[in-house]
């Protein structure tokens, strides 16, 4: 999305850049340093090799979500109706889909699945929506959506703060809400859960509530294997730039809160039990260099993550920065190593 400038508590004290890793592309090295954020993430490289490119006359960029196709590849969906295949290995562009609505309209395209049978599961910001699209960009069908996470007047959900996050869940899908809906006053985010029929349709399921920190939205969310969910939190301060944290949540023992029409915080509502994996502001430099003020030059507004494989114990987590096609931005990926095993939300 185009993201609002919020107000943001920004971690201080950055650990040094330790690597010679170059900011234009992949690591020169054959096997990458891995420098630690925090007890619990590391850090590879990072790779601005897609800034400010093209592809067959479409820009390369405004990314709000990432998934590994079926044959391996790397699906990037531009939150302007653009999806695109990458090369998983050196990022270049190997195809597009332009999506859009039944009536041939743009959307505002935030979340992405990449269902068993190849077919694209995506989210639309703008009412919100969710439909599925073939590989060719055909829709297929349309999913429903709970009449409260609408955007008024329709329900409650404020403009660009609705479906960011998507991702597989226990058999069906999850969508992340990157806002509190107006009267939820307590400031927890909705989650809300599909579950897929005996026929394989998908059809509405649990709602649970997350906590972000203060001033910060809910951009992404992946599911891991046991159910567990990686939950990115972002927020961005003008003059000082972009908030991103890594937390791990768990579902399990959440209330289910489709039933319930306000969350204030006094109504025994337990959310989602989350704990900070790492804030992004404390991972080395490695070298980067920002466009415009950051607490970390490493930093831009990271708003897609897909999890690519587990190696020595450790789950190898994608990220990639929005950069709104704007000059002072950057399109970065960066490539991270989360141990989750023995931590406990």
């Amino acid at each position: 999305m185009r993201l609002r400038t919020v107000l943001a508590t920004v971690t201080a004290g950055l650990a040094a850049a330790a690597t010679g890793l170059s900011a234009g592309g992949p690591a020169a090295a054959d096997t990458p340093s891995v420098e630690a954020c925090s007890p619990a993430v590391s850090i590879e490289r990072f790779s601005d090799a897609l800034d400010k490119t093209s592809y067959d006359g479409t820009f390369v960029g405004n990314f709000s979500a990432l998934a590994v196709d079926r044959d391996g590849s790397l699906a990037a969906l531009s939150d302007r109706s653009s999806l695109f295949s990458l090369d998983a290995r050196t990022l270049a562009p190997r195809g597009m889909v332009t999506l859009s609505d039944e009536k041939g309209a743009a959307l505002d395209s935030e979340g992405l699945v990449i269902d068993r049978d190849g077919t694209r599961l995506v989210t639309s910001e703008t009412e919100p929506s969710l439909r599925r699209y073939s590989a060719d960009g055909r829709i297929l069908d349309r999913l429903p959506v709970p009449d409260a996470l609408r955007v008024a007047p329709a329900g409650r959900a404020v403009s660009n703060g609705t479906f960011e996050g998507l991702t597989r869940f226990r058999g069906g899908l999850l969508a992340s809400m990157e806002y509190a809906l107006s009267g939820d006053t307590s400031g927890a985010v909705r989650f809300q859960t599909w579950d897929r029929a005996r026929g394989g349709g998908l059809g509405l399921a649990a709602q649970y509530a997350y906590q972000p920190d203060p001033g910060l939205g809910v951009p992404e969310v992946q599911s891991l294997p046991d159910g567990r969910l990686l939950v990115l939190e972002r927020g961005f301060t003008s003059g000082v730039g972009n908030t991103v944290r890594l937390y791990l949540a768990d579902p399990r023992h959440a209330t289910d809160t489709s039933g319930v029409e306000y969350l204030t915080g006094q109504d025994g509502i337990r959310p989602l039990r989350k704990t900070l994996l790492t804030d992004i502001a404390t991972c080395p430099t490695l070298g980067a260099t920002a466009k415009q003020p950051q607490p970390n030059p490493l930093l831009d507004n990271i708003e897609g993550m897909t999890i690519t494989g587990h190696a020595k114990g450790a789950w190898k987590v994608l990220l990639v920065s929005d950069d709104n096609q704007n000059a002072v931005q950057t399109t970065r990926f960066y490539y991270l190593r989360v141990k989750t095993s023995g931590t406990t939300p």
